[in-house]
C-alpha cells in the first residue's frame, strides 16, 4: 500500500527545502508581474524556465483524476497525480505577492507611474529578445505569426477601459478570462482587469482580504480563475508540443505588441470624466526629447535596469528547477 508520503513525492517538484524555496520566490516574481497593468507572469515564467512545467502542473489537474481517482475516494492517487510539488510553492508564491504588494502597486500607479512603467518597459523589452532566442527556426510563417501577435496585443492593449457591473457572475468571467491572459506571455491578466473596469475594485478588495464581503468576492474571482487555468492550460501545453516554433512566435509577438501599453512618456489625447474618474479615451507614445531633464534619466537608467534584471533572474534561476 502506497503511503501518503510517497503519493506526495511521486510528483515533479522540488526535491528538497532550498529548491523549493526558489520555486517560491519564481512565483513571487510571477506574483509581481501579474499585478501590474501590461505585465505578463507568463512572460516572467518563460524568463525564468518554468513555463513549460507550470502548463504541465496545471494540466495535471485533469477530469481523469477527479473521474478516476478523487470520485472513488483515491486520494492518494489522485496526490500521486498531481503536480503538488510543484503547484504548491509556486502559487503560495504567486498569491504572497500579490496580497502583499497591491497597496505598493496601486500606489507606485498612481504616484510614481513614469518610473515603473520604466522598470517594466526594461523588463519587456529584454523579454522579447530572449523569448524570441527559444525558437530555433525562423521562417516565413514563424515571421507572419510574430507580425499577427503584434498586431492583436497591440489592438488589445489600446482597448478603453469600460464600467461594469460588479455582480458575482460578472466577477467570475473577469476572472476567468484574466487567468488565461496571465499566463499568456505578452498579454496582462490585470491589464484585462483595467479593460473590464475591475482592476482598482480587485486591488481595493486585496487591501483587506479578510471582510467578509471583500472574502466572498476574492473567493468567486478565484473560482473563475480557476476553471479558466485548468481549460486554458491544456489548449497552451497542447499548440506548444505539437506546433512549438509556431506558438513562441505567436507569443513573441504578443509580447512585443504589449509593449505600446508600457511605454512610460504618454500624451493624453481625449479623456471622459465619468463616476468623477478620470478615463483616457485616446492618447499616443512621445519620447520627451524636448524636456530632458533629471526626472527623464532617471527614467532610462530605470529602463536599463529592467532589461539587465531579466538576464540575472536568468542566469541566477533558470537551472534551479
Amino acid at each position: 500500500m502506497i503511503t501518503w508520503k510517497q503519493s506526495f513525492f511521486k510528483s515533479p517538484g522540488p526535491n528538497n527545502f532550498k529548491e523549493s524555496v526558489v520555486l517560491f520566490i519564481k512565483g513571487f516574481c510571477m506574483g509581481s508581474a501579474d499585478i501590474v497593468p501590461g505585465v505578463s507572469g507568463g512572460t516572467i515564467a518563460l524568463i525564468l524556465g518554468i513555463y513549460d512545467k507550470l502548463l504541465n502542473a496545471i494540466s495535471s489537474i485533469s477530469l481523469y483524476v477527479f473521474r478516476k481517482k478523487i470520485m472513488v475516494l483515491d486520494f492518494k492517487g489522485a496526490l500521486s497525480e498531481i503536480h503538488i510539488r510543484f503547484i504548491l510553492p509556486l502559487f503560495l508564491g504567486i498569491g504572497c505577492a500579490i496580497i502583499s504588494l497591491a497597496r505598493l502597486v496601486n500606489y507606485l500607479l498612481h504616484h510614481e507611474q513614469v518610473m515603473i512603467w520604466s522598470f517594466f518597459f526594461g523588463l519587456i523589452a529584454a523579454s522579447v529578445f530572449y523569448v524570441g532566442k527559444k525558437i530555433e527556426k525562423w521562417g516565413i510563417s514563424e515571421v507572419c505569426l510574430f507580425v499577427l501577435g503584434v498586431f492583436l496585443s497591440w489592438q488589445i492593449v489600446s482597448l478603453i477601459p469600460a464600467i461594469t457591473p460588479e455582480t458575482y457572475w460578472f466577477i467570475f468571467i473577469t476572472g476567468f478570462i484574466a487567468i488565461c491572459a496571465m499566463i499568456l506571455p505578452g498579454i496582462s491578466g490585470a491589464f484585462i482587469l483595467l479593460i473590464f473596469g475591475k482592476y482598482e475594485f480587485i486591488t481595493g478588495v486585496l487591501k483587506n482580504p479578510f471582510n467578509t464581503e471583500n472574502f466572498i468576492i476574492i473567493a468567486v474571482f478565484c473560482l473563475g480563475c480557476l476553471c479558466g487555468l485548468l481549460g486554458f492550460s491544456k489548449i497552451l501545453s497542447y499548440l506548444l508540443d505539437r506546433w512549438h516554433n509556431w506558438t513562441m512566435a505567436m507569443l513573441t509577438g504578443l509580447m512585443a505588441g504589449s509593449m505600446k501599453k508600457i511605454w512610460p512618456y504618454k500624451e493624453v489625447i481625449e479623456s471622459k470624466i465619468i463616476h468623477e474618474k478620470i478615463y483616457v479615451l485616446s492618447e499616443k507614445n512621445i519620447f520627451p526629447v524636448d524636456n530632458f531633464n533629471c526626472e527623464v534619466a532617471i527614467s532610462l537608467c530605470l529602463i536599463i535596469c529592467g532589461f539587465l534584471m531579466i538576464f540575472l533572474l536568468n542566469c541566477f534561476f533558470k537551472e534551479k528547477i
